[in-house]
């Protein structure tokens, strides 16, 4: 239990006393509320994991907090304690979402197990809910024999035990989505969450609702609370994907919820308290954001306490025949090919550049796996020699630089089938690049899946 927040409501003060001692020698983070008001101040700011809530209160009865306690958080267990043990009371604290009902005086120790079981519970859940899948084709960090990857890899572990902010810092492609989950995995939250957000894909209006959350009729079309990832990945690891490419706007937020580990949901006045480690990753030099008024110092100084670069294939080209041995035994068990690779092959992988990193050269075995080791230009003779490139665009009356732009990149992800990582590979741009030309030409990503779905 140590470490869950427990929220006690009773106006009992002896009671009252009894149970934060009893929690408090749990090491649990209690705090105790007389009244319904407090209770409600409380249980905005204090964020339980699980609450006692008495049934008779100075100002009303628990039928009157259930609703505000259950919709500031769905899944929160509360337990009714009460004097009278009238079976329509318990029934009636029930279907209002307590998920005990229990009648004074309470044995202590069996009130300790039902709180301890109700945390573990909730925790299970929430890092079972919160937890993205592992990223398809991910793969060790720490492939490869240069002298690179050994003290990379040093440098990794140690930055897994800490517990401040972390920077990863790297090409498109390199693999910080796949580090960052090993370094949740090796840290000392690997119990807890991992929720990570790519932040390029979002305008500030969205990211802002994505990270903090937001309360009823906060905006048009709020018409419920919801809890942001802030509140999700409390106890666990944030991870926050192309952090360079937010807005002013927003920087000061993630800030103060890093620093302060406080934050208010939008459209509400009242903070609440989240125990988060941020993980933030990107592919630009946040120093030139900083010096071209693009990032806030303080951030990029609050997220450059640890730093971690991840290096280009084409600065560790000799990791390159173990990197593909290790995507290729994925591909194997993925599909069931035995796919192998000749020297001639591999020779030519390890010479290429490789502008796409990990992430191409994932993409080109797969090609490789699926059309045979050298057919269809399988191994690349140029940045994106899977597949020859999209033809222009057809001219006519409107040459606008910018219509042009657009129907290239509305032909280049219908032939992609809609999907941005390949569509960003094959224009040689980072995805969070592509991502903000999508919003300015105001193309549907899911019109497009649907058009590259459909036989020409």
């Amino acid at each position: 239990m140590r470490g869950a927040r427990v929220l006690i409501i009773e106006d009992d003060a002896h009671l009252a006393a009894q149970l934060e001692r009893l929690f408090a020698a749990e090491e649990a983070d209690t705090q105790v509320a007389r009244d319904l008001a407090s209770a409600r101040r409380l249980a905005v700011s204090h964020g339980p994991d699980v609450t006692l809530l008495d049934y008779e209160l100075p100002d009303g009865t628990a039928l009157d907090l259930l609703p505000y306690l259950l919709e500031l958080d769905p899944e929160q267990p509360v337990l009714v304690l009460t004097g009278h043990g009238e079976i329509d009371l318990a029934v009636a604290c029930i279907k209002a979402g307590a998920q005990q009902f229990l009648t004074k005086p309470v044995e202590l120790a069996a009130l300790r197990k039902l709180v301890a079981s109700a945390c573990e519970q909730r925790r299970l859940r929430r890092r079972d809910a919160a937890s993205t899948p592992r990223a398809r084709g991910a793969i060790d960090p720490f492939v490869g024999t240069s002298r690179w990857v050994r003290r990379f890899e040093r440098e990794a572990r140690v930055a897994a035990g800490a517990d401040s902010p972390l920077l990863l810092v790297g090409e498109t492609g390199t693999g910080k989505g796949v580090l960052a989950r090993w370094l949740h995995a090796n840290g000392k939250r690997t119990a807890e969450a991992f929720v990570d957000l790519n932040c390029a894909a979002l305008s500030r209006e969205l990211l802002d609702s994505e990270l903090f959350g937001h309360v009823r009729g906060a905006f048009t079309g709020a018409v419920s609370s919801k809890a942001g990832l802030f509140e999700v990945a409390d106890r666990g690891v944030l991870f926050l994907d192309e952090i360079g490419d937010t807005e002013l706007a927003i920087q000061p937020k993630i800030l103060k919820a890093v620093e302060e580990k406080r934050f208010r949901r939008l459209g509400d006045n009242q903070e609440r308290r989240v125990d988060v480690r941020l993980f933030a990753a990107t592919h630009r030099n946040l120093a030139d954001e900083v010096d071209s008024g693009r990032f806030r110092a303080d951030l990029f100084y609050r997220l450059n306490t640890v730093t971690l670069h991840l290096a280009p294939l084409r600065e560790r080209r000799e990791d390159i025949p173990a990197l593909a041995e290790t995507l290729l035994a994925r591909i194997r068990a993925e599909t069931g090919r035995e796919v192998e690779i000749g020297a001639e092959t591999l020779a030519r992988l390890a010479a290429h550049d490789w502008p796409g990193n990990i992430r191409e050269l994932a993409n080109v075995l797969e090609r490789i796996a699926l059309f045979g080791e050298l057919t269809s230009g399988a191994a690349p003779d140029h940045p994106s020699a899977a597949s020859p490139p999209a033809p222009p665009p057809e001219l006519d009356g409107d040459l606008r630089l910018s219509t042009v732009e657009r129907r290239h990149i509305e032909r280049v992800l219908r032939r992609e089938g809609g999907n941005v990582d390949r569509a960003a590979e094959m224009l040689g741009v980072p995805r969070s690049t592509l991502y903000q030309r999508i919003k300015e030409h105001g193309l549907s990503l899911a019109e497009l899946r649907r058009a590259g779905a459909e036989p020409a």
